[in-house]
C-alpha cells in the first residue's frame, strides 16, 4: 500500500463540498479519570480470562445466563469499537496522522463501588503514524484481539468484524447525510477493503433515504446482540434491517419502518 491515493485529502474535499466541519470525537483519557485503583489494561483482559468474567458479572449479574453474558462481551467489544477505535479513525482522516489502538494504552473505566462497566480508557502515549501504516498495524491489533473474543468470549464473527468496521468507518459515518451518497459509499468501501481484516466482509455501505432525505449509511452483517440486555434495543446498523434496505435500494421504494439511524451507532 502507497499513500499515493490521496486519500486523506479526497476526504478533506468531501468535507469541503459538504459544507461540514470535521467532527472531533473524544477519546475517554484515562489520566484525566478520577478512580482509586488501577484499572485493568485490555492487553491484561486478554491475557486473563477471569478478569473478564469479573466485568461481565458487574455489568449483568451472576444470575445472567449464557445469552446474556455472549451479549454483554459483544456489547463491550462493540463499546471498544466504538469508543476507541472510531475517535482515532477519525483524527486519521482529519489530521493525516493517528495513533493505533495498542492494548497496552487501553483499559476498562472503573464506576461507583470500584466495579468495572463498559467504558474504555484512552492513555494518549505512543507515535502518530500515516494512513498506510495505521491501516496495517490496526488490522494486525484486530486480528489479534479476535480469538480472545471469538472463542472464550462467544462473540459471533458478524458481531465482532461488524463492530470493528463501524469504527473504521466514522468519519465516513459523520458524513452519511451531507457527502452525495454514492460517492460516500464508495470512498467507504476503499478504505475497509484497503484494512486487511474481516471488516470488509461484514459492513456494506448502501445508498438509502432517511427521513426523504439522500443519505449513505453502513449496514452490518451481524447484530451486536443488545438488544437481550436490560433496557436493551436494536441498533440503526442492526443486521434486522439489512434485507429491507437492500430491497429499498433495489426498487426505490420509501422504507414501511421508520428507519432510526445515527452516526455513532
Amino acid at each position: 500500500m502507497a499513500d499515493t491515493d490521496h486519500r486523506v485529502e479526497r476526504y478533506q474535499t468531501l468535507l469541503a463540498e459538504a459544507g461540514a466541519e470535521p467532527l472531533v470525537l473524544e477519546l475517554p483519557s484515562a489520566s484525566a479519570a478520577s478512580h482509586s485503583f488501577s484499572p485493568p489494561t485490555l492487553t491484561h483482559l486478554l491475557n486473563d480470562p477471569e478478569q473478564w468474567r469479573t466485568a461481565i458479572n458487574a455489568r449483568v449479574g451472576e444470575a445472567a445466563d449464557h445469552r446474556q453474558r455472549r451479549a454483554c462481551a459483544s456489547v463491550l467489544h462493540q463499546n471498544l469499537a466504538l469508543t476507541i477505535i472510531a475517535p482515532l479513525t477519525m483524527q486519521l482522516f482529519t489530521k493525516g496522522k493517528a495513533r493505533i489502538p495498542n492494548p497496552d494504552q487501553i483499559s476498562l473505566k472503573p464506576c461507583p463501588g470500584d466495579k468495572l462497566t463498559g467504558d474504555w480508557l484512552w492513555n494518549d502515549t505512543g507515535e502518530c503514524v500515516d494512513v498506510d501504516e495505521f491501516a496495517r498495524r490496526v488490522a494486525d491489533q484486530v486480528r489479534a484481539w479476535y480469538p480472545v473474543f471469538r472463542h472464550q468470549l462467544g462473540v459471533a464473527p458478524g458481531a465482532y468484524w461488524s463492530s470493528i468496521g463501524l469504527g473504521l468507518c466514522a468519519p465516513f459515518s459523520a458524513l452519511y447525510d451531507k457527502a452525495p451518497p454514492e460517492r460516500l459509499c464508495d470512498e467507504a468501501s476503499d478504505w475497509l477493503n484497503m484494512i486487511n481484516c474481516d471488516a470488509r466482509r461484514y459492513i456494506d455501505w448502501i445508498p438509502a433515504t432517511l427521513n426523504q432525505q439522500p443519505c449513505a449509511i453502513p449496514q452490518r452483517r451481524g447484530c451486536c446482540l443488545k438488544f437481550l440486555l436490560p433496557n436493551g434495543d436494536y441498533c440503526g446498523t442492526c443486521g434486522i434491517y439489512r434485507n429491507e434496505r437492500l430491497a429499498i435500494r433495489a426498487t426505490s421504494r420509501q422504507p414501511t419502518r421508520p428507519s432510526r439511524w445515527s452516526p455513532t451507532e
